[in-house]
């Protein structure tokens, strides 16, 4: 309460509105698997199109997973751009890496020869075979910056430590040698002048020099990948103090997250210091060369250029079941589904490529991950897994696998999903590649939230992309399929290829229905985050009434959108919070419990019509 001591009018402001609960989202998605490029660890970026995630994780370029010469499908890059064509809008990513041994970390790199240790290095900022890249240092030459004032040289549009150019000897060719800018303040003026310690103690007097040239170097970077595109930083700096220099742009530890992960070229100067240092050294042994071509006018960009080849990166060893589990190191990074602990809007979950057959010990990891989805989704209680069948599965064998799995928080799906290659040009790759469903499933399940809402069954969709499946399922396989909760992709003679099945993997006839599962983790996800108002309030009538009267508004709304079942609204909900729902031992300790209760909508699975003959004089 206010105080009021002293007279006078006193305006306050006061609400007259029923606190209100929002709807959550329930389509943002989280996949985890191997990738071509990008960070294995840390929170995951948010994805909004397949385009971003080419730009942090590569493209869809076949992986090379244990380092032999066969290629494996990326099933998880494929699976993305499967999950956006069919209607996702937000995805998060998280990549997982094995390596090949302690001693390799998967990185490529290049150093300079001649050196023990190498003066610098560059490198990939992840591991994989995406960072062989071919990368050029274009050295380019500025205008003059040397101005003569009131007969005095100067400086203009420089800063202390910026690596120039300088002309000492003003004839032809030009006698260019490399200096840093250094400034002092005299007489309330900044007066400019030149150092390189390895050349004089002393720099040059300004007035004794014919020109001076800013020196900068463009880097560009190009992949092997069959849809890398080139990347070009252009015109950077080589003091590391200054903003955009070479040392700032490609970070060894970026300062910001857009550097992270966007920036897939690292530089590392190890022990050199300062911009001439840099300088220096990137011009030397053909470096000379290069010094020449920046005078000489009827050099090419490749004569200005130093152009190397990272090598050694690659895709790591075939993933185990604890790689897709992720872990904590100790600095507090996690990776894997350990990452996803700490993101509360992903509601869908999937590891596509994790049960394809040609991997390492298909079979167990497979089954693996489908646990440690499992576990991951029940313990995060709001989420649902998206399971994938082993590729090649026979119904036979999808009905054992299904036989290991119960959780009200799992959908089974069945068979393999049958498209075009996009790599099809290459004489290698076949014209057509199987992909698992779930991210085609996913991005269905987040279409069908949108279009229709999540109390609808995300079943009778049409799997877009789709040229077929593995295996053409007939109506007498699902009919045995079916009642064990696997959930079937099939083909309709004029109606296309369709998902053919809502259930959850679950042996409680409550929870045997995917939107049931969903909706109910969407109403439970609401009304926890629409009631935090309540906690720490006064523990009597009018907070209960409160709480009532937040929740029956939130789901009569819900009862109005035809997203419950009933006649009227007392048919489709109840919310009890009052002396009946909780004891005096309750409230002594601090507890306030409000017992709700929903008649959801369940899918019209079997549609049946019922005819018979009739007469004409028969009484109806």
């Amino acid at each position: 309460m206010p105080e009021y001591l002293a007279p006078g009018v006193f305006v306050e402001e006061t609400s007259f509105r029923q606190k209100t609960i929002e709807g959550v989202s329930t389509s943002t998605t989280g996949f985890v698997g191997p990738a071509r490029f990008g960070p294995t660890g840390g929170e995951p970026e948010i994805l909004t199109s397949f385009t971003e995630f080419e730009r942090i994780y590569g493209g869809i370029d076949a992986l090379s997973l244990g380092g032999g010469t066969q290629r494996q499908t990326n099933y998880l890059a494929q699976a993305v751009r499967a999950y956006f064509e069919e209607g996702g809008k937000r995805l998060y990513v998280a990549r997982v890496f094995n390596s090949v041994s302690d001693d390799d970390d998967g990185v490529a790199s290049w150093q300079p020869g001649g050196a023990s240790p190498p003066e610098y290095e560059f490198r990939a900022r992840y591991p994989g075979a995406a960072g062989n890249m071919a990368v050029t240092l274009l050295f380019k030459r500025g205008p003059n910056v040397r101005r003569v004032v009131d007969g005095s040289a100067t400086l203009s549009g420089v800063r202390d430590a910026q690596v120039v150019l300088v002309d000492l000897g003003g004839g032809s060719p030009s006698q260019l040698e490399l200096y840093a800018v250094t400034s002092r303040l005299e007489g309330g003026m900044r007066r400019f002048g030149l150092e390189n310690p390895d050349l004089s103690p002393s720099g040059p007097d300004l007035d004794s020099v014919t020109a001076v040239y800013p020196l900068t170097v463009t880097v560009t970077a190009q992949g092997s990948g069959r849809f890398d595109q080139e990347q070009a930083w252009e015109d950077l700096a080589l003091n590391p103090g200054q903003a955009g220099s070479l040392s700032a742009v490609l970070a060894v530890e970026p300062q910001r997250r857009a550097t992270a992960l966007y920036v897939p070229l690292v530089f590392d100067p190890q022990d050199l210091e300062t911009g001439l240092e840099i300088a220096s050294t990137l011009l030397s042994g053909d470096g000379t060369d290069i010094l020449q071509a920046l005078d000489d006018a009827e050099a090419t960009d490749a004569d200005r250029s130093l152009h190397f080849e990272l090598e050694g990166g690659n895709d790591g060893s075939p993933l185990l079941t604890a790689d897709y589990q992720g872990r904590e190191d100790t600095d507090g990074t996690k990776s894997g589904l350990v990452a996803f602990e700490d993101l509360e809007d992903i509601s869908i979950l999937a590891a596509p490529g994790s049960t394809a057959t040609e991997i390492l010990n298909a079979e167990s990891v497979g089954r693996g991950v489908i646990g440690a989805l499992i576990t991951h989704c029940e313990r995060m209680r709001y989420r649902i897994a998206v399971l994938d069948s082993l590729r090649g599965q026979l119904p036979s064998e999808i009905r054992e696998l299904r036989g290991g799995i119960d959780s009200t928080r799992a959908a089974l799906y069945y068979p393999w999903v049958r498209i075009s290659n996009p790599l099809a040009d290459d004489p290698l790759a076949p014209s057509e590649i199987l992909l698992p469903p779930s991210g085609f499933v996913a991005g269905i399940y987040a279409r069908n939230d949108v279009e229709r809402g999540v109390h609808k069954a995300p079943a009778n969709e049409v799997v877009r992309l789709t040229l077929g499946f593995e295996l053409l399922i007939n109506k007498a396989q699902q009919e045995v399929l079916n009642p064990l909760g696997i959930n079937c992709l099939r083909f309709f003679e004029g109606r296309g290829y369709r998902v053919w099945g809502a259930r959850t993997t679950s042996s409680d006839a409550e929870w045997k229905y995917v939107n049931v599962r969903r909706y109910f983790a969407f109403l439970e996800r609401s009304i926890e985050k629409g009631t935090q108002f309540a906690v720490f309030e006064p523990n009597g009538p009018e907070l209960w009434e409160n709480i009532r009267l937040t929740v029956s508004d939130f789901l009569f709304n819900e009862y109005t959108s035809n997203h419950l079942l009933g006649t009227k609204p007392e048919q489709a909900y109840f919310v009890r919070c009052d002396r009946t729902t909780m004891t005096q031992n309750d409230i002594d300790n601090g507890r306030l419990i409000c017992l709700v209760g929903v008649s959801p909508l369940r899918p019209a699975e079997f549609v049946i019509f019922r005819i018979g003959q009739k007469t004409a004089d028969a009484r109806s």
